[in-house]
C-alpha cells in the first residue's frame, strides 16, 4: 500500500521561481475571456485587465440551459478532466465526475470550469503581467474576496451567453464561490451543490491559514511577493505551507493506516532519515512547487479567510435565505478542517436544502475529491430534477 515517495527536498534541482502558467507556455485546453471593464473590488479600488482562463466540455444547448459551472478548490485549476500534457502539469482533478456517461455527462451537459481570479493557471493573478505589460503584479496584486471572484465569473457567463446555470457545484474554496453565486445571483443559479465548505471561514480555519501565510512570507526568497523574475521563488515556505495544509486535508486514521511509524525505505529516522509520512509530505510539497505560485497561494488563502456570506447582508442566516435554488449540502464524515457542523448550518438555513448529506470516506477533507461515486450520486439527484 505504501509507495516510495520523495527524496530529500535538498537533493532535488530547484524548480522555476513560480509554477504558474506564463505567457508563451502551451495553452492546452484553455480558452480565455477578458473582462470589458475594470472589476470593482469589495475591499476598494478596481482591477483592470482581468482575464479568466476556462475550459469547457460538451456542447451548449441553443439557449445554454444545459450549462453547469464547476468551481475548483485552493490549488485546483480549470483542468477538471483530461490527461496531463503540454500546458497541463497534472491530470484532471475530478476525472471520475465529468465525461460521457459520468454524473456530469458531457453528452448532455455543457460543463464550464474557470481558473479562479487570483489563481496561477491562466487567469489574472500575481504572476500575470500588469495591464501596462512592464512587469508582473507580484506583491502588488490587490486583495480579492470570493465575491470579487464570482463577479468576474458572472462576466464570463455573460460572454458565454449563459443566463442561468443548470447547476453550480464546488467543494472547499470552490464551495465558497458556489455559495456566493447562489446568494449574489439567485436568479442565475438553477441548482446548487455545496461540498465540504462553510458559510463563513471559522477562527480555526483562519488560524491554520495564518501559519501557512507566515511560512511563505518568512522565506527569504519571498521578496514581498516580487520574486517571479528572480529565478528563485519561496519554495521552502510554500513547501511548509503545503505540508501543514495537507495534514489538515487528510484524516488521522488514514495517515496511521497508510504510514504508521514506518521509516521511508532504508532511511533511519534516528540518523537523518525520514518516516514514511514525512516522505509523503515532502512529495506533496515538491509537487506543488512545480505547478503552483506562492503568491497565488497567499492571495487565495486570504480570499478564503475573507469568506463570509453574511457580510453586509444582515448576517449568515439572512444571506442564506436569499438562495432560491434546490440545494444539496454534503460534508465528509472524517473532515477535520471543514467539520460536518459547518455543513449542517448550511443545510439548516438554506431554503432549498432538505438535510445534511454525509460522504463516508477515510480520506478527510479530500474525500469530496476522491469519493467520485458518492459525489456523482448527489450530482445526478440534483440534475434529475432539472
Amino acid at each position: 500500500m505504501n509507495t516510495v515517495l520523495a527524496p530529500h527536498a535538498d537533493a532535488l534541482p530547484h524548480p522555476p521561481a513560480s509554477g504558474a502558467w506564463r505567457e508563451g507556455d502551451p495553452p492546452g485546453r484553455r480558452q480565455w475571456h477578458t473582462l470589458g471593464r475594470p472589476l470593482p473590488l469589495e475591499a476598494g479600488g478596481e482591477l483592470a485587465g482581468v482575464r479568466l482562463a476556462f475550459e469547457t466540455w460538451g456542447q451548449p444547448a441553443p439557449d445554454a440551459s444545459n450549462a453547469v459551472l464547476v468551481l475548483h478548490a485552493l490549488t485546483g485549476d480549470s483542468h477538471v478532466t483530461g490527461p496531463a500534457g503540454p500546458g497541463h502539469p497534472t491530470p484532471g482533478w475530478w476525472e471520475g465526475l465529468v465525461g460521457p456517461g459520468r454524473a456530469l455527462d458531457t453528452d448532455r451537459w455543457f460543463v464550464v470550469a474557470p481558473n479562479v481570479l487570483g489563481g496561477c493557471q491562466g487567469s489574472t493573478g500575481p504572476a500575470s503581467p500588469r495591464p501596462d505589460g512592464a512587469r508582473c503584479w507580484g506583491g502588488a496584486f490587490p486583495f480579492v474576496t470570493p465575491r470579487d471572484q464570482v463577479a468576474a465569473e458572472r462576466e464570463l457567463a455573460d460572454a458565454l451567453g449563459i443566463e442561468r446555470w443548470a447547476l453550480v457545484v464546488g467543494g472547499s474554496m470552490g464551495g465558497m464561490r458556489a455559495l456566493e453565486w447562489a446568494v449574489s445571483y439567485p436568479e442565475r443559479t438553477g441548482a446548487l451543490l455545496l461540498l465540504a465548505t462553510t458559510a463563513a471561514a471559522s477562527a480555526e480555519q483562519i488560524a491554520w491559514a495564518n501559519v501557512q501565510l507566515h511560512a511563505i512570507r518568512s522565506d527569504p526568497h519571498w521578496r514581498g511577493g516580487d520574486y517571479h523574475d528572480t529565478g528563485l521563488g519561496p519554495h521552502a515556505g510554500l513547501g511548509v505551507a503545503r505540508r501543514l495544509a495537507h495534514v489538515t486535508y487528510r484524516s488521522e486514521a488514514e495517515l496511521q493506516l497508510r504510514f504508521g511509524r514506518s521509516p521511508q525505505g532504508d532511511e533511519h529516522p534516528w540518523h537523518g532519515g525520514r518516516y514514511q509520512v514525512e516522505s509523503y509530505l515532502d512529495h506533496h510539497a515538491g509537487k506543488l512547487a512545480g505547478r503552483f505560485d506562492a503568491a497565488s497561494y497567499v492571495v487565495l488563502t486570504e480570499a478564503m479567510n475573507a469568506h463570509d456570506a453574511g457580510r453586509a447582508r444582515g448576517g449568515v442566516g439572512a444571506a442564506l435565505r436569499r438562495v432560491t435554488a434546490p440545494t444539496l449540502v454534503a460534508g465528509v464524515d472524517s473532515d477535520r478542517l471543514y467539520p460536518l457542523a459547518q455543513q449542517a448550518e448550511l443545510a439548516d438555513h438554506l431554503p432549498g436544502a432538505d438535510r445534511l448529506r454525509v460522504i463516508e470516506s477515510p480520506h478527510g477533507h479530500d474525500g469530496f475529491l476522491l469519493e467520485a461515486e458518492q459525489v456523482g450520486g448527489l450530482v445526478r439527484e440534483l440534475l434529475g430534477a432539472v
